[in-house]
């Protein structure tokens, strides 16, 4: 994967497990932790879940409904490397792992979980901590 631009649309914290997604304009990134008032804070390689503005559209899916915290437009992670380094705003997070779908999936829709496995989204930790807000640019890099 070369270096390529693309750009943040959404921007969700999970404030509580099970809790709906709250749409924010903007999120601090904290070194080695997530994001500030994210339940997943603190999680050693599932920090932060991007998923690419594609795959929301190809499922039919409303932003936040696959508990992602941030949706990028331009390009897709899926598949990306361990240790792929992306640039959002002015943090910098580093890919840990896909994300595999769960049965949660089906019970947005019958089928998701088997129909979007290997776009689920990429798990991230944050490298380098700061402010990432919507309309940012992202590069990514290997």
């Amino acid at each position: 994967m070369s270096s390529k631009e693309t750009k943040i649309t959404h921007i969700f914290l999970k404030t509580a497990h099970g809790a709906p997604m709250e749409p924010v304009e903007s999120a601090t990134a904290i070194t080695g932790e997530g994001l500030q008032n994210d339940v997943s804070r603190g999680r050693t390689r599932r920090q932060v879940l991007i998923v690419d503005a594609h795959t929301i559209n190809e499922f039919g899916l409303s932003p936040g409904t696959l508990r992602e915290n941030i949706i990028l437009e331009g390009q897709s992670l899926s598949g990306a490397q361990r240790g792929t380094v992306i640039n959002l705003g002015n943090a910098k997070l580093e890919v840990t792992l896909d994300c595999a779908p769960c049965d949660y999936l089906d019970d947005i829709k019958a089928g998701l979980q088997d129909d979007i496995e290997g776009k689920r989204g990429t798990l991230c930790r944050v490298l380098d901590g700061g402010v990432i807000t919507i309309g940012d640019r992202a590069i990514i890099s290997e």
